[in-house]
């Protein structure tokens, strides 16, 4: 198991690593390859969010998968890259940096994705299983109710408890926070789908 965060570190060493972190997060991929395409600005259709959900309903489903990728990416490589060279530490430093990055760039007034992808990268830098079981719980559920947002709140919810019996206890605690990050930037799906006006995968 591995250690716990060790706060008598040098505060300015996880800051550095959270901000690389969070710059890595905050690439604004899917509003990029939607411009270069002249698929136009996504924050002018459907939800405008930057994510994959939002560039699917341009009708582009190359473009949602390659921000699907893209967006992965940038959590698994901000956690990998922090755990291969200095350690468990900074990978959770970075997986929060990462995630936070995306859902409030500093490029785009801090007005970004809702963050599902970007953490389910993040796990995947963790520990791979983790992030097979993560995707495996929002494809069932996206397959059996065709609610992007609903499979990715269970995802990032179920995953701390996936961590857990995976005894990974410290990824575990970083992904309860993982998972409120998403939960919070998700305030606007849940009410849709209190009120059953969410527009289900696939909707223009």
């Amino acid at each position: 198991m591995p250690d716990p965060i060790s706060w008598s570190q040098d505060l300015p060493y996880f800051a550095v690593g959270f901000l690389i972190a969070y710059l890595i997060g905050s690439i604004p991929f899917g509003l990029l390859l939607t411009k270069f395409s002249g698929a136009g600005d996504i924050r002018e259709i459907g939800s405008g969010s930057i994510g994959a959900t939002n560039v699917l309903r341009t009708g582009r489903k190359g473009l949602a998968a390659a921000t699907t990728l893209l967006d992965g990416g940038k959590g698994f490589v901000a956690v990998w890259v922090a755990a291969a060279y200095a350690g468990p530490d900074l990978a959770v430093i970075s997986a929060w940096g990462s995630v936070l990055g995306h859902l409030f760039p500093v490029w785009l007034k801090f007005k970004g994705g809702k963050g599902v992808a970007t953490t389910l990268g993040a796990f995947f830098g963790f520990a791979p299983l983790l992030g097979v079981y993560a995707c495996l719980t929002w494809l069932v559920i996206a397959f059996a109710l065709r609610y992007s947002s609903v499979s990715g709140l269970l995802a990032v919810a179920l995953a701390p408890v996936y961590a857990w019996y995976m005894d990974l206890f410290q990824i575990a605690e970083a992904s309860i926070l993982l998972a409120v990050f998403v939960w919070a930037r998700h305030h606007a799906n849940i009410r849709r789908l209190l009120k059953g006006e969410e527009p289900k995968i696939g909707a223009k």
